[in-house]
């Protein structure tokens, strides 16, 4: 028993590189056969100026925090099971801190 709970994390690790592998493989063969054809090398660069994906990704953590903290103040104070009181609380909270950054960040951008 004690080798087949090793394996777990092994085949995860394993699988996840060889999805990688063949990603970033073949998007290099599909880059190579365009410009092999005359496509312009600039082609692949992006085009988008700098995100705010830190601050997304903050918010993000910031509203899953406030949900798990919120979530354990709902199980000591009322008669919520636990798994519903959090799982609500991080959906919650991460849900609203994505709206919060659509609303006041990205929307300002577009307007510019």
């Amino acid at each position: 028993m004690q080798n087949n709970e090793i394996l777990i994390p092994i085949t995860f690790f394993l699988s996840l590189f060889g999805v990688l592998y063949v990603y970033f493989n073949t998007r290099h063969k599909e880059r190579m056969s365009m410009i092999e054809k005359g496509a312009d090398a600039s082609l692949f660069q992006s085009k988008k100026g700098p995100s705010n994906a830190s601050m997304r990704f903050g918010m993000f953590l910031i509203g899953i925090a406030l949900g798990i903290l919120t979530g354990n103040i709902l199980t000591e104070t009322t008669s919520l099971q636990e798994e519903v009181s959090y799982f609500s609380m991080i959906f919650l909270f991460g849900g609203m801190s994505l709206v919060s950054y659509y609303m006041f960040i990205e929307r300002k951008k577009g307007s510019n």
